[in-house]
């Protein structure tokens, strides 16, 4: 009876040759999150899980702009002691730094 439900939708996506086979690229931008979660089950408090989850907005920011995470974050840590203002860590965004 299971399979009598399932054949509507089975044809339907077979219909339609634009739908991919595999869904890797879904589940490869979300492996990070998932590896991250089975870490932050070890975390007790509130202020652990967000430091542990912290790196994740630069990194994920950098990915978004097309910069190299790697790259940015050594200019990053090479220019931040210097930066005193809102315009020295304005300048300090990832899509700045790489320019």
């Amino acid at each position: 009876m299971r399979g009598a439900t399932l054949t509507p939708k089975l044809i339907r996506y077979v219909e339609n040759g634009t739908w991919p086979i595999s869904n890797n690229a879904c589940e490869n931008a979300i492996r990070p999150f998932t590896v991250g979660i089975k870490n932050w089950l070890f975390y007790d408090t509130v202020a652990g899980a967000n430091a542990a989850a912290n790196p994740y907005s630069p990194i994920d920011t950098c990915k978004v702009n097309s910069v190299d995470p790697h790259a940015y974050l050594v200019a990053l840590f090479k220019v931040l002691p210097a930066a005193h203002s809102a315009d020295n860590y304005e300048a300090l965004l990832p899509w700045r730094v790489a320019a």
